[in-house]
């Protein structure tokens, strides 16, 4: 058995040193990245933003939207119903902002509430818009967000730019800290290598030439996830996918235990039905740092000091923990440079110790989208039985 640890502690410690150097490179590709000039030049876009009840700041991300530092766009909102809770706010701020408009799309009936409602809204985009946004409503972009966002499509080669979210809570919580560093490794995946990144449906654009080329509005159709399908479209395509990091967009909400499981196991699951490797390497990642970690800790627990196993399990300790907070450090530093520093620097202490615990939440994650396909998603329960088959199971509020 001591032999097995010794491989699985060389292990983990090997994947450790390459997650901290993927998280140097991380901080390269930011500082690299931001110091590109800004195209002066941006074309007409329509920015697509579904919404279902009222999210933590609702009226400020809405205003930030229509904020954009950009000549020509429009915001089109797109809701269920409009005895949704969230109209009223929608309709003030619209009131303000004659570039935008609100389109009811009905209720979903065999795919995911928002690709119903993007599949609807973009019928209604201005004919002279070249580029397609898609958003999320519960995040808040800075005001060069959509100039930044389209930036990359100049570039044929680029099929989609995207963004990523950035969890900021309202106030210290241990969950909402949680959460945020459970969220990081994953912000942290995205990068230089083009053909290895991935859309994600809080921020990304896509030309409309693309986008229609691609059908991508058949392709939605039946599905629960926008952003897995217009993933696996880009890559079926032969086209590439660009992160912004200058697209990387706060969501400032507060957050419970109920909360932090939900949309956790929630997003694992829909990983295993869309992306089945990725779940996988997630699952055998997380088992081998919590088996490898919690052995070690046992070791040093019952094993004379003198002994080689107790040198191992010291060594591993703090190996694993050097190159993870080594990658916590250099990926804070690569966010706080597009991100309010007063924000991100709040993070730093749950940053540098949650990484211990949060393999754990992605163990629990994995074993649970293992044995169901059922979600809660803005109030709507799902069946995911298929890439491309969505039931829904209780649509009551």
């Amino acid at each position: 058995m001591t032999g097995i640890y010794y491989i699985l502690a060389a292990a983990l410690v090997f994947l450790s040193w390459k997650s901290f150097t993927g998280g140097v490179a991380y901080l390269r590709f930011f500082r690299s990245r931001l110091a590109s000039e800004r195209p002066e030049d941006s074309p007409t876009a329509t920015v697509f933003l579904p919404c279902r009840g009222i999210d933590d700041g609702l009226e400020a991300n809405l205003s930030a939207f229509f904020g954009q530092d950009h000549p020509d766009f429009e915001v089109i909102i797109v809701v269920d119903s409009v005895l949704d809770v969230a109209v009223p706010v929608i309709r003030d701020v619209l009131s303000r902002n004659p570039n935008g408009k609100l389109v009811v799309a009905g209720a979903a009936e065999n795919e995911s509430q928002k690709v119903h409602n993007l599949r609807e809204a973009v019928l209604h985009a201005e004919e002279r818009s070249k580029v397609f946004v898609f958003a999320d409503s519960d995040v808040r972009p800075g005001t060069l967000w959509l100039r930044d966002l389209i930036a990359p499509l100049e570039d044929d080669a680029v099929g989609c730019a995207t963004g990523y979210r950035w969890f900021v809570s309202k106030r210290f919580g241990f969950a909402g800290e949680l959460r945020s560093v459970w969220n990081a490794s994953i912000a942290s995946a995205l990068g230089p290598n083009r053909r290895s990144n991935f859309c994600w449906g809080g921020s990304m654009a896509v030309r409309r030439e693309v986008f229609e080329r691609l059908s991508m509005r058949d392709r939605w159709r039946g599905t629960l996830s926008d952003d897995f399908t217009m993933t696996r479209a880009m890559n079926d395509a032969g086209l590439e996918i660009e992160f912004v990091p200058q697209a990387l967009c706060m969501s400032i909400e507060s957050c419970g235990f109920r909360e932090l499981f939900e949309f956790t196991t929630r997003q694992m699951k829909i990983t295993r039905v869309y992306s089945p490797h990725l779940w996988r390497l997630s699952f055998v990642g997380s088992a081998m740092f919590s088996l490898v970690m919690v052995w070690s800790i046992w070791l040093l627990a019952v094993s004379e000091p003198a002994t080689t196993r107790f040198g191992a399990a010291v060594a591993t300790v703090i190996l694993v923990s050097v190159f993870s907070i080594g990658k916590s450090v250099v990926r804070l530093l690569a966010v706080r440079r597009v991100l309010p520093k007063e924000s991100v620097d709040r993070q730093w202490l749950a940053q540098c110790t949650f990484w211990m615990i949060s393999p754990l939440l992605f163990l629990y994650n994995s074993i649970c989208a293992l044995f169901s396909r059922t979600i809660v998603w803005r109030g709507i329960r799902y069946e995911l039985r298929s890439p491309t088959e969505t039931v829904i199971v209780d649509d009551s509020p």
